[in-house]
Protein backbone atom coordinates (compact mmCIF):
# COMPACT_ATOMS: atom_id res chain seq x y z
CA UNK A 1 0.00 0.00 0.00
CA UNK A 2 1.40 3.35 -1.02
CA UNK A 3 2.32 5.51 1.91
CA UNK A 4 0.30 8.70 2.12
CA UNK A 5 2.38 11.88 2.05
CA UNK A 6 1.57 14.18 4.93
CA UNK A 7 0.81 17.88 4.13
CA UNK A 8 3.85 19.14 6.04
CA UNK A 9 6.11 16.71 4.22
CA UNK A 10 4.65 17.73 0.87
CA UNK A 11 5.12 21.41 1.68
CA UNK A 12 8.73 20.84 2.68
CA UNK A 13 9.43 18.84 -0.49
CA UNK A 14 7.96 21.65 -2.56
CA UNK A 15 10.04 24.18 -0.66
CA UNK A 16 13.25 22.27 -1.32
CA UNK A 17 12.34 21.73 -4.97
CA UNK A 18 11.66 25.44 -5.48
CA UNK A 19 15.00 26.45 -3.97
CA UNK A 20 16.87 23.92 -6.08
CA UNK A 21 15.17 25.15 -9.23
CA UNK A 22 16.07 28.73 -8.34
CA UNK A 23 19.76 27.89 -7.78
CA UNK A 24 19.88 25.85 -11.00
CA UNK A 25 18.24 28.69 -12.94
CA UNK A 26 20.70 31.17 -11.47
CA UNK A 27 23.61 28.93 -12.48
CA UNK A 28 22.25 28.80 -16.05
CA UNK A 29 21.91 32.60 -16.05
CA UNK A 30 25.52 32.99 -14.88
CA UNK A 31 26.68 30.68 -17.69
CA UNK A 32 24.81 32.84 -20.20
CA UNK A 33 26.29 36.02 -18.73
CA UNK A 34 29.75 34.46 -18.92
CA UNK A 35 29.37 33.73 -22.65
CA UNK A 36 27.97 37.22 -23.19
CA UNK A 37 30.93 38.75 -21.33
CA UNK A 38 33.39 36.88 -23.55
CA UNK A 39 31.52 37.98 -26.70
CA UNK A 40 31.25 41.70 -25.93
CA UNK A 41 33.95 44.35 -25.97
CA UNK A 42 35.59 46.88 -28.25
CA UNK A 43 35.49 44.18 -30.94
CA UNK A 44 32.20 42.30 -30.67
CA UNK A 45 32.06 38.61 -31.52
CA UNK A 46 28.86 36.64 -32.00
CA UNK A 47 27.91 34.05 -29.41
CA UNK A 48 28.10 31.31 -32.02
CA UNK A 49 31.67 32.29 -32.89
CA UNK A 50 32.56 32.34 -29.18
CA UNK A 51 31.27 28.80 -28.81
CA UNK A 52 33.15 27.79 -31.95
CA UNK A 53 36.39 29.23 -30.57
CA UNK A 54 35.87 27.47 -27.24
CA UNK A 55 35.46 24.21 -29.17
CA UNK A 56 38.71 24.81 -31.03
CA UNK A 57 37.14 25.85 -34.34
CA UNK A 58 37.71 29.62 -34.28
CA UNK A 59 39.80 31.67 -36.69
CA UNK A 60 43.25 32.93 -35.73
CA UNK A 61 41.88 36.40 -34.91
CA UNK A 62 39.00 34.97 -32.87
CA UNK A 63 41.38 32.74 -30.93
CA UNK A 64 43.53 35.74 -29.99
CA UNK A 65 40.55 37.84 -28.90
CA UNK A 66 38.57 35.13 -27.16
CA UNK A 67 41.06 32.57 -25.84
CA UNK A 68 44.01 34.84 -25.04
CA UNK A 69 42.30 38.04 -23.90
CA UNK A 70 38.67 37.73 -22.90
CA UNK A 71 38.43 34.17 -21.62
CA UNK A 72 41.05 34.63 -18.87
CA UNK A 73 39.48 37.96 -17.91
CA UNK A 74 35.94 36.60 -17.73
CA UNK A 75 37.12 33.49 -15.87
CA UNK A 76 38.83 35.74 -13.34
CA UNK A 77 35.59 37.70 -12.90
CA UNK A 78 33.61 34.47 -12.50
CA UNK A 79 35.91 33.02 -9.83
CA UNK A 80 36.55 36.29 -7.98
CA UNK A 81 32.87 37.23 -7.95
CA UNK A 82 31.83 33.79 -6.73
CA UNK A 83 34.45 33.84 -3.97
CA UNK A 84 33.61 37.35 -2.77
CA UNK A 85 29.87 36.68 -2.82
CA UNK A 86 30.29 33.42 -0.92
CA UNK A 87 32.62 34.85 1.74
CA UNK A 88 30.37 37.87 2.22
CA UNK A 89 27.43 35.54 2.79
CA UNK A 90 29.29 33.54 5.45
CA UNK A 91 30.67 36.63 7.21
CA UNK A 92 27.21 38.17 7.44
CA UNK A 93 25.86 34.91 8.86
CA UNK A 94 28.46 34.09 11.50
CA UNK A 95 28.75 37.72 12.64
CA UNK A 96 24.97 38.14 12.32
CA UNK A 97 25.49 41.53 10.74
CA UNK A 98 24.17 42.53 7.27
CA UNK A 99 27.10 44.90 6.70
CA UNK A 100 29.86 42.31 7.06
CA UNK A 101 32.09 41.66 4.05
CA UNK A 102 35.76 41.77 3.11
CA UNK A 103 35.45 45.45 2.18
CA UNK A 104 33.86 46.47 5.50
CA UNK A 105 36.16 44.67 7.97
CA UNK A 106 39.36 46.10 6.50
CA UNK A 107 40.58 43.16 4.39
CA UNK A 108 40.55 45.10 1.12
CA UNK A 109 42.13 48.21 2.62
CA UNK A 110 44.83 46.10 4.28
CA UNK A 111 45.60 44.58 0.90
CA UNK A 112 45.88 48.06 -0.62
CA UNK A 113 48.37 49.06 2.06
CA UNK A 114 50.42 45.92 1.46
CA UNK A 115 50.46 46.52 -2.29
CA UNK A 116 51.46 50.15 -1.79
CA UNK A 117 54.32 49.04 0.48
CA UNK A 118 55.52 46.56 -2.16
CA UNK A 119 55.35 49.07 -5.00
CA UNK A 120 56.79 52.10 -3.21
CA UNK A 121 59.18 50.73 -0.59
CA UNK A 122 60.24 47.48 -2.26
CA UNK A 123 60.21 48.88 -5.80
CA UNK A 124 57.50 46.71 -7.31
CA UNK A 125 56.12 49.22 -9.77
CA UNK A 126 57.42 51.63 -12.40
CA UNK A 127 56.48 53.41 -15.61
CA UNK A 128 57.94 51.82 -18.73
CA UNK A 129 58.40 53.84 -21.90
CA UNK A 130 57.81 52.86 -25.50
CA UNK A 131 57.58 54.61 -28.86
CA UNK A 132 53.83 54.94 -28.38
CA UNK A 133 54.29 56.65 -25.04
CA UNK A 134 54.47 55.68 -21.37
CA UNK A 135 52.60 52.66 -20.13
CA UNK A 136 52.08 51.72 -16.53
CA UNK A 137 53.04 48.30 -15.26
CA UNK A 138 53.50 46.54 -11.96
CA UNK A 139 56.90 44.95 -12.49
CA UNK A 140 56.77 42.49 -9.58
CA UNK A 141 53.25 41.03 -9.51
CA UNK A 142 54.25 38.14 -7.24
CA UNK A 143 55.85 40.47 -4.70
CA UNK A 144 52.90 42.84 -4.88
CA UNK A 145 50.39 40.02 -4.45
CA UNK A 146 52.34 38.58 -1.51
CA UNK A 147 52.49 41.93 0.29
CA UNK A 148 48.82 42.58 -0.45
CA UNK A 149 47.97 39.20 1.06
CA UNK A 150 50.07 39.97 4.14
CA UNK A 151 48.37 43.34 4.56
CA UNK A 152 44.89 41.85 4.31
CA UNK A 153 45.79 39.17 6.86
CA UNK A 154 46.91 41.86 9.31
CA UNK A 155 43.33 43.10 9.31
CA UNK A 156 42.00 39.57 9.64
CA UNK A 157 44.19 38.79 12.66
CA UNK A 158 43.12 42.00 14.36
CA UNK A 159 39.42 41.31 13.84
CA UNK A 160 39.84 37.72 15.03
CA UNK A 161 41.64 38.93 18.14
CA UNK A 162 38.74 41.24 18.98
CA UNK A 163 36.23 38.48 18.31
CA UNK A 164 38.04 35.66 20.08
CA UNK A 165 39.73 37.23 23.07
CA UNK A 166 37.95 40.54 23.66
CA UNK A 167 34.47 39.13 22.97
CA UNK A 168 33.32 42.17 21.01
CA UNK A 169 29.81 42.10 19.58
CA UNK A 170 29.19 41.72 15.83
CA UNK A 171 28.26 45.37 15.43
CA UNK A 172 31.37 46.49 17.28
CA UNK A 173 33.53 44.30 15.03
CA UNK A 174 32.16 46.09 11.97
CA UNK A 175 32.93 49.46 13.55
CA UNK A 176 36.42 48.21 14.39
CA UNK A 177 36.79 47.15 10.76
CA UNK A 178 35.79 50.63 9.58
CA UNK A 179 38.36 52.18 11.93
CA UNK A 180 41.00 49.72 10.74
CA UNK A 181 40.16 50.54 7.12
CA UNK A 182 40.71 54.20 7.87
CA UNK A 183 44.07 53.40 9.49
CA UNK A 184 45.24 51.40 6.48
CA UNK A 185 44.04 54.14 4.13
CA UNK A 186 46.04 56.67 6.12
CA UNK A 187 49.14 54.47 5.85
CA UNK A 188 48.67 54.12 2.10
CA UNK A 189 48.29 57.89 1.76
CA UNK A 190 51.49 58.53 3.72
CA UNK A 191 53.42 56.07 1.55
CA UNK A 192 52.15 57.83 -1.56
CA UNK A 193 53.03 61.24 -0.15
CA UNK A 194 56.72 60.36 0.14
CA UNK A 195 56.89 58.45 -3.17
CA UNK A 196 57.70 59.75 -6.63
CA UNK A 197 55.03 60.22 -9.28
CA UNK A 198 55.85 56.95 -11.02
CA UNK A 199 55.23 54.75 -7.99
CA UNK A 200 52.19 56.77 -6.90
CA UNK A 201 50.68 56.12 -10.32
CA UNK A 202 51.42 52.40 -9.97
CA UNK A 203 49.65 52.28 -6.58
CA UNK A 204 46.62 54.12 -7.93
CA UNK A 205 46.52 51.75 -10.90
CA UNK A 206 46.54 48.71 -8.59
CA UNK A 207 43.80 50.08 -6.32
CA UNK A 208 41.53 50.62 -9.33
CA UNK A 209 41.08 46.85 -9.56
CA UNK A 210 42.05 44.97 -12.70
CA UNK A 211 40.64 41.70 -14.00
CA UNK A 212 42.92 41.67 -17.02
CA UNK A 213 46.27 41.20 -15.29
CA UNK A 214 45.78 37.57 -14.30
CA UNK A 215 46.83 34.55 -16.34
CA UNK A 216 45.97 30.89 -15.97
CA UNK A 217 48.47 30.27 -13.19
CA UNK A 218 46.99 33.01 -11.01
CA UNK A 219 43.48 31.94 -11.99
CA UNK A 220 44.29 28.39 -10.86
CA UNK A 221 45.45 29.67 -7.46
CA UNK A 222 42.27 31.72 -7.00
CA UNK A 223 40.11 28.84 -8.18
CA UNK A 224 41.75 26.42 -5.75
CA UNK A 225 41.25 28.82 -2.83
CA UNK A 226 37.59 29.44 -3.73
CA UNK A 227 36.90 25.71 -4.24
CA UNK A 228 38.48 24.74 -0.92
CA UNK A 229 36.56 27.46 0.92
CA UNK A 230 33.33 26.46 -0.81
CA UNK A 231 33.71 22.84 0.28
CA UNK A 232 34.37 23.88 3.88
CA UNK A 233 31.43 26.30 3.93
CA UNK A 234 29.06 23.78 2.35
CA UNK A 235 29.79 21.16 5.00
CA UNK A 236 29.00 23.73 7.70
CA UNK A 237 25.69 24.93 6.24
CA UNK A 238 23.67 23.32 9.03
CA UNK A 239 25.86 25.02 11.62
CA UNK A 240 25.30 28.39 9.98
CA UNK A 241 21.56 27.72 9.86
CA UNK A 242 21.51 26.94 13.57
CA UNK A 243 23.43 30.12 14.40
CA UNK A 244 20.72 32.24 12.78
CA UNK A 245 18.49 31.40 15.76
CA UNK A 246 21.01 32.80 18.20
CA UNK A 247 24.27 31.70 19.76
CA UNK A 248 22.60 30.14 22.80
CA UNK A 249 20.27 28.08 20.63
CA UNK A 250 23.20 26.86 18.54
CA UNK A 251 25.12 25.90 21.66
CA UNK A 252 22.08 24.02 22.90
CA UNK A 253 22.23 21.96 19.71
CA UNK A 254 25.82 20.99 20.50
CA UNK A 255 27.52 23.42 18.13
CA UNK A 256 30.84 24.94 19.13
CA UNK A 257 29.97 28.47 18.05
CA UNK A 258 33.38 29.90 18.93
CA UNK A 259 35.09 27.42 16.62
CA UNK A 260 32.56 28.00 13.82
CA UNK A 261 33.02 31.78 13.99
CA UNK A 262 36.80 31.57 14.21
CA UNK A 263 37.32 29.09 11.38
CA UNK A 264 34.66 30.76 9.24
CA UNK A 265 36.36 34.13 9.56
CA UNK A 266 39.80 32.63 8.88
CA UNK A 267 38.70 30.71 5.79
CA UNK A 268 36.60 33.61 4.48
CA UNK A 269 39.30 36.19 5.02
CA UNK A 270 41.99 33.94 3.51
CA UNK A 271 39.85 33.45 0.41
CA UNK A 272 39.08 37.15 0.05
CA UNK A 273 42.76 37.96 0.63
CA UNK A 274 43.87 35.67 -2.19
CA UNK A 275 41.34 37.22 -4.56
CA UNK A 276 42.12 40.82 -3.66
CA UNK A 277 45.87 40.23 -3.84
CA UNK A 278 45.54 39.29 -7.52
CA UNK A 279 42.77 41.56 -8.83
CA UNK A 280 43.05 44.62 -6.59
CA UNK A 281 40.28 46.40 -4.71
CA UNK A 282 36.79 45.31 -5.76
CA UNK A 283 34.35 46.65 -3.21
CA UNK A 284 30.76 45.77 -2.37
CA UNK A 285 30.37 42.52 -4.34
CA UNK A 286 30.47 40.50 -1.12
CA UNK A 287 28.01 42.92 0.47
CA UNK A 288 25.50 43.14 -2.39
CA UNK A 289 25.21 39.52 -3.50
CA UNK A 290 23.80 37.96 -0.29
CA UNK A 291 21.24 40.75 0.08
CA UNK A 292 20.00 40.31 -3.48
CA UNK A 293 19.61 36.57 -2.99
CA UNK A 294 18.29 36.34 0.57
CA UNK A 295 14.77 37.42 -0.40
CA UNK A 296 14.55 34.44 -2.78
CA UNK A 297 16.24 31.71 -0.74
CA UNK A 298 15.67 32.92 2.80
CA UNK A 299 18.38 32.15 5.35
CA UNK A 300 18.81 28.47 4.52
CA UNK A 301 22.55 28.30 3.83
CA UNK A 302 22.19 25.14 1.74
CA UNK A 303 20.79 27.43 -0.96
CA UNK A 304 21.82 30.91 0.17
CA UNK A 305 25.54 30.05 0.05
CA UNK A 306 25.81 28.83 -3.58
CA UNK A 307 23.26 31.36 -4.78
CA UNK A 308 25.23 34.23 -3.20
CA UNK A 309 28.37 33.01 -4.94
CA UNK A 310 26.56 32.82 -8.28
CA UNK A 311 25.07 36.28 -7.76
CA UNK A 312 28.52 37.66 -6.99
CA UNK A 313 29.88 36.06 -10.17
CA UNK A 314 27.05 37.54 -12.25
CA UNK A 315 27.53 41.00 -10.72
CA UNK A 316 31.25 41.05 -11.41
CA UNK A 317 30.82 39.69 -14.95
CA UNK A 318 28.19 42.31 -15.77
CA UNK A 319 30.26 45.06 -14.15
CA UNK A 320 33.33 44.04 -16.16
CA UNK A 321 31.31 43.95 -19.37
CA UNK A 322 29.99 47.44 -18.63
CA UNK A 323 33.52 48.65 -17.85
CA UNK A 324 34.77 47.40 -21.22
CA UNK A 325 31.82 48.62 -23.31
CA UNK A 326 30.90 51.99 -21.76
CA UNK A 327 33.59 54.05 -23.54
CA UNK A 328 35.25 51.36 -25.70
CA UNK A 329 38.09 50.85 -26.43
CA UNK A 330 38.92 52.43 -23.04
CA UNK A 331 38.43 50.02 -20.12
CA UNK A 332 37.01 51.72 -17.04
CA UNK A 333 38.27 50.69 -13.57
CA UNK A 334 36.24 47.73 -12.37
CA UNK A 335 36.47 48.96 -8.77
CA UNK A 336 34.67 52.17 -9.72
CA UNK A 337 31.84 50.24 -11.36
CA UNK A 338 31.26 47.90 -8.40
CA UNK A 339 31.45 50.80 -5.94
CA UNK A 340 28.88 52.74 -7.94
CA UNK A 341 26.55 49.75 -7.67
CA UNK A 342 27.29 48.98 -4.04
CA UNK A 343 27.22 52.40 -2.40
CA UNK A 344 23.46 53.01 -2.95
CA UNK A 345 22.64 49.58 -1.51
CA UNK A 346 24.92 50.22 1.46
CA UNK A 347 22.97 53.41 2.22
CA UNK A 348 19.67 51.61 1.67
CA UNK A 349 20.60 48.97 4.29
CA UNK A 350 21.39 51.70 6.81
CA UNK A 351 18.24 53.74 6.13
CA UNK A 352 16.01 50.65 6.31
CA UNK A 353 17.32 50.01 9.81
CA UNK A 354 18.69 46.55 9.03
CA UNK A 355 21.97 47.27 10.80
CA UNK A 356 21.80 46.04 14.38
CA UNK A 357 24.45 45.73 17.05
Amino acid sequence: MEKEIQPDQADYSGYIRGKRIFVAGLAAAVAAVFIYSVARGSSNVSVTRVLAALLGQGTAKENVIILNLRLPRSTTALIAGFGLGMTGCVMQGILRNPLASASTIGVSQGAAFGAAFAIIVLGGGLMSSSTAGATLSVTSPVLTAACAFAGSMMSTVFILFLSRFRRFSAGTLILAGVALSSLFSAGTTLLQYFADDVRVAAVVYWTFGDLGSTFWKQIAVMGTAVLAAGIYFFFNCWNYNAMQSGENTAKGLGINTDRIVLTGMVVGSLTASVIVSYVGIINFVGLIAPHLIRRFTGTDYRFLLPASGLAGAALLLLSDTAARMAVAPIVLPIGAITSALGAPLFLWIIFKGRYRD
